[in-house]
């Protein structure tokens, strides 16, 4: 009897807390982390200097959607042409990085989509920096959602 007594009591915080425990104002909510910018040792990796913007929406009290996207220092977004030099793959394993790096983007959205919880995003392996870019960026949008 105690044990089923204990599960009822465990579904139902479940079922009060929801996914990610945490409840926000139905809007969309954006944010920017800091610039990132490296000990560079070559023109190629300078490339990875930037910051990363994310754009939250809520809905019903949770999130509904969630883009986030990098860009270098001058603004422009490093996306399927990122790790190209003069529009040219120069370099392919800096290329294969660059993109590896660009995909996970919509990982850590997704995962944030699905999880509800910035703290439930796993990193990516090779993406270290969009990752560390992703979580401040979602953290300062959903504390805006907060408020």
């Amino acid at each position: 009897m105690k044990k089923y007594v204990l599960t009822a009591l465990v579904m139902t915080a479940a079922a009060l807390t929801g996914c990610g425990g945490a409840s926000y104002k139905d809007g969309t909510y954006t944010a920017r982390s800091a610039e990132y910018i490296s000990d560079a040792v070559s023109e190629e990796e300078s490339e990875a200097n930037g910051y990363g913007e994310v754009e939250i929406t809520v809905s019903g009290g949770k999130i509904t959607d969630c883009k986030f996207s990098t860009y270098q220092l001058d603004g422009t977004p490093k996306d399927e042409d990122y790790g190209k030099k003069d529009g040219e793959i120069k370099n392919r394993d800096f290329y294969n990085k660059a993109q590896r790096a660009r995909a996970a983007c919509d990982n850590y959205a997704a995962q944030l989509k699905a999880k509800g919880s910035v703290d439930e995003v796993d990193a990516v392996s090779g993406a270290t920096i969009n990752y560390n870019e992703f979580k401040e960026a979602a953290t300062a949008a959903l504390k805006q959602a907060e408020e």
